[in-house]
């Protein structure tokens, strides 16, 4: 038998004589194996074993008993080398020591069943060892151990070992061999090499259905599923019919595709040919259903399935959850629990998701204790499916803690907790987890870019953006359609909108999602005819709207006032079954609220099935904008009661109706939820805070509450400007004008008519003037109407009304109702009939129905004496079917607001209330007090006129807040007109008589009444 031995043979055949006792025929012998511990001597001890039971044709009980016995110390990976030489040998008994002139050709297939058992194993490294190490022996491979070797370099993507095996296969001619070819194809498919692969294929003489497979699902895996598909097809031309293999491996291409004609194709040829109820082609239809969207057929086809294995319930159970149906998701899940199918890794990464989106924070705990005790945690998309579940649920410290914890994190992993940080409103750590990221050397990809341009735009971080665009042109993802979306909103929401467009006509393709982005751009940056514009340009292009389109053309209609574009939009959304969407119902109703129609408004928020704090806040802003400020507040706190948490929008809507009815306990109310809730330095909040008390009369706080305020932008400076000039205090409002340049925040044309507005109620004539042209020369601002009305009252208050007038007719713009308003209202001061009766003429044509206008007219007449003018006005206001509006005055009493009209004896109090009056009223007059009887405009006895002057109803809530509040406190009153001459001479009587501050706010300003003075000056 020593003359048998080979330096050909495999590993060690030397040690034959040390092993030759545990052969057959010594059998009596003690064997070393038996006897031996050490993993690397059994190991080469059965490969001597092996090859001499074969050799003796003697049995392999030997080897397979030491096996059996020393299996448990065996590192697994030994243990299936072990197996391997099992495969090898158990079958090799024929060999016969007489047969020496077949000793080459019995090495050979040694040699062939040694690498094949190596690959059949999964030791494909060896497999190429032992490969290399024939050659070295100077056997020839045959084409048997060709495809075995090839097979292993593309289980390890070995592309440079196959590629020099291919040339050794060249070289000895066994391409042309369909097995051989058939390997080759499916090597290079796997090393990524798809182009190496179709040439090959390509040159194959002869091709069955396996080879086609090879190109087939090459084609699928390397992410050309359109080459795939079309490959399928030319299968069938060439009269090859598929098997299920072929079918298993093209319909993932129909569900990557959405290909849902192709995969009822497919899935009829499954049926016809009687393949559909093999499990795995059954599973590959069940998911390419539910991949395609039809996840009920894909239900109906499970249910079918004769035999369902875990890639089955996998493929049913994402198919639910990416169709968005999660409690069905993990309601299979449970059923698959229930007939004992273990869930796997893929399982466990679908059912996280689903409790992601369902926020179901308990059962994903449950899952997340499942990953753990079957070691699926540590795997890097469990981990990432892990952290995407607790950000969702608003514990991104857990998520972090589980990122790293992760052994490995990928750009997936980076990403994750970057979209998680974003999503709880934490934009500046995502921001600093992106630029980590790629000191970490995670080179970041194009869902990586979207999520940080989505947090750019979050914070109007353009600097950020512009950056992160820089990198996305030099990487390649401008032209990725998603990051082109992301790219166009980021500089949308940073009021770019012209770098917007420009990006969006520049993007090769353009979806939905690009159109819904530059719509929304317009929209919100105040562009709404634009916004219009590209909508209809939208459905030109064939681009169907959605939802999200929807939601913004509504706001450009809003802005506009387009209520009748807005009704259409209404109908296209009930056509579409959007009207239910709560984003849509909420849109609907904010455009009705804006368009006046406050009525179908509430009727829509009444009939959306779900409510949510955006639709409570639009209700609330729309009736607080269209003059119901009752209403508003009323909303806000059946909002409360409802348990719905106000934020800051809500708190922004609701505060102007607390300023409108000066409703100052609920004001207060709101700023502490404000200050609870962390957003009283918010600039929206902060600023409707500042108008809420000073239009309460709380200057001085309204001036705290403003230095509070983080991040002021122009509308705040405005806002505190404009409450400095509707006081009086109009040197205050011209210094915080001058702070807020040096500040650096930009003046625009609503500043310079609360600076106007300011200069006028003091009286600053000259600092007006100079503001007036400081407007046009400094900061290139034409002015505009609102801007000429407030030089017009400045002039006109002061006495300069021939002035006022010039500047009327020199005016480069049509003048309209508030700048000759302005003059007539100056002409009533100044008692001027002449040019008052001018100004009334233009207003009668331009305004025919505003009552005011006649009033103001009539004021002028009844205080000249001229009473046949008053009852043709009072005439023609009849006859135009013009009506007054009644004067009505306010006062806030221990949280409840009373309302007072003229000669009012509604109240309650109404007996004390004028008991009251009559006393205070004869102490006026004791004081001095001389009632302006000019004012009343009827021709009446004197005791007449004076009567109805005492009963106006600024007096009257006067004199109910003194009955009703302790002596020293001030009293506040809000009127809906202007406060008359009268009422405001009285008022200086009654605050020094009582001994009260008298704060009056009427239609135009405040009036501070203290010791028999009013902080106006009686410039008013």
């Amino acid at each position: 038998m020593v003359g048998l031995i080979s330096p050909g043979l495999p590993d060690r055949m030397d040690m034959f004589l040390y092993f030759l006792p545990s052969s057959p025929c010594l059998r009596n012998s003690p064997s070393p194996i038996e006897n031996s511990s050490h993993p690397t001597t059994i190991l080469q001890s059965y490969h001597l074993c092996f090859y001499f039971c074969g050799l003796c044709s003697a049995p392999t009980s030997i080897v397979v008993a030491a096996a059996v016995n020393q299996r448990r110390r065996y590192q697994l990976k030994k243990v299936k080398e072990i197996s391997a030489w099992a495969n090898v040998y158990t079958n090799r008994t024929q060999f016969r020591q007489t047969d020496i002139h077949k000793q080459k050709q019995s090495t050979a297939l040694l040699w062939n069943d040694t690498i094949r058992g190596y690959v059949k194993n999964g030791l494909w490294d060896k497999a190429l060892r032992m490969y290399y190490q024939m050659q070295r022996a100077g056997i020839d491979p045959d084409k048997s151990i060709f495809i075995s070797v090839i097979n292993a370099c593309g289980k390890l993507a070995n592309f440079e070992a196959g590629r020099k095996i291919h040339e050794d296969i060249i070289a000895r001619d066994f391409e042309s061999d369909v097995f051989v070819g058939t390997a080759l194809t499916s090597m290079y498919a796997k090393c990524g090499y798809i182009d190496n692969a179709r040439e090959v294929f390509d040159r194959m003489p002869k091709r069955d259905v396996v080879s086609w497979n090879a190109i087939i699902a090459g084609y699928s895996q390397s992410g050309l599923p359109h080459q795939a598909l079309t490959l399928f097809g030319e299968m069938q031309t060439h009269g090859i019919k598929p098997s299920s293999i072929p079918v298993v491996s093209v319909l993932p291409v129909c569900a990557h595709l959405l290909a849902l004609e192709q995969g009822k194709q497919i899935h009829g040829y499954a049926i016809r040919s009687g393949i559909e109820n093999h499990v795995l082609v059954g599973t590959g239809i069940v998911n390419m259903y539910a991949k395609c969207g039809n996840v009920n057929v894909a239900h109906k086809l499970f249910e079918r399935m004769p035999k369902r294995d875990v890639v089955s319930w996998n493929a049913i159970i994402a198919g639910y959850s990416r169709d968005g149906h999660h409690h069905e998701a993990l309601a299979f899940f449970n059923e698959m629990q229930a007939q004992g199918i273990k869930p796997n890794l893929v399982t466990t990464v679908s059912v996280l998701s689903a409790c992601a989106h369902l926020l179901d924070l308990k059962k994903g705990k449950q899952i997340h204790g499942y990953a753990i005790r079957n070691g699926f945690e540590s795997d890097v998309v469990v981990g990432n499916v892990l952290a995407d579940l607790y950000a969702k649920c608003q514990d991104v410290y857990i998520a972090h803690k589980l990122f790293e914890r992760m052994p490995q994190q990928n750009v997936v992993s980076w990403t994750s907790l970057i979209a998680a940080y974003s999503q709880n409103d934490l934009p500046h750590e995502a921001l600093a987890l992106f630029i980590e990221m790629q000191l970490q050397g995670i080179k970041p990809d194009s869902v990586a870019i979207v999520s940080v341009l989505s947090v750019c735009a979050h914070l109007t971080a353009l600097e950020q953006g512009k950056q992160i665009h820089g990198y996305a042109l030099r990487s390649g993802f401008e032209s990725d359609v998603v990051v082109g979306n992301a790219l166009v909103n980021l500089y949308a929401k940073c009021k770019i909108v012209n770098a917007a467009h420009k990006l969006f006509e520049r993007m090769h393709r353009q979806n939905v999602v690009s159109w819904n982005a530059i719509i929304a751009g317009y929209a919100q940056n105040g562009h709404s005819s634009e916004a219009l514009a590209f909508f209809n340009e939208m459905q030109v292009q064939g681009i169907k709207p959605d939802s999200i389109t929807i939601v913004s053309v509504l706001l450009a209609c809003a802005h506009l006032l387009a209520l009748e574009q807005g009704k259409q939009i209404h109908g296209y959304g009930i056509r579409r079954g959007f009207e239910c969407d709560v984003v849509v119902g909420t849109g609907l109703l904010n455009m009705y609220a804006k368009c006046g129609n406050v009525n179908i408004a509430y009727k829509l928020f009444e009939r959306m099935p779900k409510q949510n704090v955006v639709s409570w806040t639009a209700m609330i802003a729309g009736y607080s904008q269209n003059g119901h400020p009752h209403e508003a507040l009323a909303f806000f706190i059946e909002m409360q009661v409802r348990k719905i948490k106000p934020n800051s929008i809500t708190m922004a809507s609701v505060l102007p109706a607390c300023a409108d009815l000066m409703a100052l306990e609920h004001g207060k109310q709101i700023h502490g939820n404000a200050i609870r809730s962390g957003f009283e330095s918010d600039v929206a909040v902060g600023t409707a805070l500042v108008e809420m008390y000073a239009r309460c009369g709380y200057i001085g706080i309204a001036r705290q509450v403003f230095d509070k305020v983080s991040n002021r932008d122009a509308v705040s400076w405005n806002a505190m400007i404009l409450a400095y000039g509707i006081h009086g205090h109009g040197e205050d409002a011209l210094a915080l004008f001058s702070q807020m340049q040096q500040r650096g925040t930009k003046p625009n044309h609503i500043t310079f008519t609360a600076v106007l507005s300011a200069c006028s109620h003091a009286g600053l004539v000259n600092q007006g003037w100079q503001y007036f042209e400081s407007m046009k020369s400094d900061y290139c601002l034409a002015p505009k109407l609102e801007h000429y009305a407030c030089l017009v009252d400045l002039l006109g208050r002061a006495g300069h009304l021939d002035e006022a007038h010039d500047i009327i007719k020199k005016m480069p713009l049509e003048p309209q109702g508030n700048v000759w308003g302005a003059l007539l209202g100056a002409c009533r001061i100044h008692g001027n009939i002449e040019l008052g009766e001018q100004a009334a003429k233009h207003l009668f044509k331009l305004e025919p129905y505003n009552a005011g206008y006649y009033v103001l007219l009539s004021n002028i007449y009844a205080e000249a004496g001229r009473w046949e003018e008053v009852a043709k006005l009072r005439t023609m206001m009849k006859e135009r079917e013009v009506k007054k509006q009644p004067g009505c005055s306010f006062i806030e009493v221990n949280r409840e607001v009373h309302a007072f009209l003229v000669k009012d004896q509604t109240h309650p109090q109404s007996e004390k209330i004028y008991a009251t009056l009559e006393n205070v009223y004869g102490q006026m007059k004791k004081a001095g007090y001389v009632p302006n009887t000019n004012l009343v405009l009827h021709d009446v006895e004197e005791e007449m006129k004076e009567n109805i002057l005492c009963s106006h109803s600024e007096k009257l809530a006067i004199i109910f807040g003194i009955i009703s509040t302790n002596p020293g406190t001030p009293i506040r009153i809000m009127k809906n007109l202007r406060v008359c001459s009268d009422c405001h001479n009285a008022t200086k009587f009654i605050s020094k008589i009582v001994g009260r501050e008298i704060i009056v706010r009427d239609a135009n300003r405040f009036h501070h009444f203290m010791n028999g003075f009013c902080s106006c000056g009686d410039h008013w």
